[in-house]
């Protein structure tokens, strides 16, 4: 696949502030002028060196070229018309402005290649972001999905953090994860567990029996003597719920993740499992007797918020951690993607707009 290549100079400021390149020419204008006016005396045409030094943080090598271009000339017609042009000291004084405007331009056309790779790398991590974690559909069945993405790292497309949907005969299956380790083999075990969820969950085995599967994709993968060094480091929490197109009952199991939480009429409750499973990828090779189903009341109108824990463990400026059953209970609106989008604005907010860990949320409302 060809990306596309971007030009030098297409993402610098004054191409969407043009009138930023008044900045450079006026200082160049001002210092003449004044230099003219203070007389033979005082020199300040050095002074224009600042014209394309302010050009090299608002433009791109081109523009910094012409604005140096313009300084040195400037610098020759003030020499000329104080008669100095051929005296040592003056041309050592044009010879330092032309050098330091050749350096910014230099300076800028390799900044410029090196932005070039950079959004290279984000377009292609854009693409594998959603090949690996696909948007889920607003609508899937009786159900309506919301869900949210939200690197901790401004650079950062890909996480460890994770959620898949599939719709299956009479019923829909959804999961959460979040994988426990770090870098690619984090990207690795999110891709794998999401490949293995997606292929499996449509064919409808028993819920223990699909969760059991995927721990056992994440184990034997660990397990694996090219696995690498940090591979021991990870496992996946992850909740996987079971809602069936009719009845007022999910299905959830639970693998160290944390509560769902289900709204209904201002209440928030945390759908709670009494015996939580262990996180997938840890406690050997499983089957599905070794994971069991507990049910839940879900009605018409309910709201069920699954989450990562990067939203419950992000702090404010004094270490709270950020209260999101609390929060929730507070929440009129019915929707779930105006809930996703409260909860989004509430926790910017609440940390001041940073996170220190990657955030997925999906919300599911059952419509009538």
């Amino acid at each position: 696949m060809r990306l596309p290549h971007r030009p030098l100079g297409q993402g610098q400021p004054w191409r969407h502030r043009p009138g930023l390149i008044a900045v450079p020419i006026g200082l160049i204008v001002a210092i003449m002028a004044v230099d003219l006016v203070t007389g033979a005396d005082i020199h300040l045409g050095p002074l224009l060196v600042v014209a394309p030094a302010i050009t090299a943080a608002i433009g791109g090598p081109r523009l910094t070229a012409v604005i140096g271009a313009l300084a040195v000339g400037a610098e020759v017609a003030l020499s000329a018309i104080f008669g100095r042009l051929t005296t040592a000291d003056q041309q050592a004084q044009i010879g330092a402005i032309l050098a330091v405007s050749l350096f910014l331009v230099a300076f800028r056309i390799v900044f410029e290649r090196h932005e070039q790779t950079l959004d290279q790398t984000r377009l292609v991590a854009d693409v594998a972001q959603k090949v690996l974690l696909r948007p889920l559909p607003s609508r899937i069945g009786p159900l309506r999905i919301a869900s949210l993405y939200i690197a901790a790292e401004a650079e950062a497309r890909i996480g460890g953090d994770l959620y898949a949907a599939v719709r299956a005969r009479q019923g829909t299956r959804i999961m959460i994860g979040d994988v426990r380790g770090k870098g690619l083999a984090a990207v690795g075990d999110a891709a794998l567990l999401l490949g293995a969820f997606r292929a499996a969950a449509h064919r409808r085995p028993p819920l223990p029996r699909l969760v059991a599967h995927l721990h056992n994709t994440v184990y034997w993968d660990v397990a694996e003597p090219t696995a690498g060094p940090d591979a021991d480091e990870c496992f996946v929490t992850a909740a996987v719920l079971e809602i069936p197109d009719r009845g007022e009952q999910i299905q959830l199991i639970n693998c160290g993740h944390p509560s769902p939480l289900l709204v209904r009429d201002g209440e928030v409750t945390p759908l709670a499992v009494r015996e939580p499973s262990l996180p997938l990828g840890l406690g050997g090779d499983l089957t599905e007797d070794d994971y069991a189903c507990e049910p839940f009341a879900y009605r018409d109108g309910d709201l069920i918020l699954i989450f990562t824990d990067g939203v419950i463990e992000a702090r404010d400026a004094k270490g709270v951690f950020y209260p999101l059953a609390e929060r929730l209970a507070a929440y009129k609106d019915s929707g779930p993607q105006e809930l996703i989008d409260h909860v989004h604005a509430d926790l910017l907010a609440h940390t001041g707009g940073t996170l220190n860990d990657d955030v997925a949320l999906v919300a599911i409302q059952r419509c009538p």
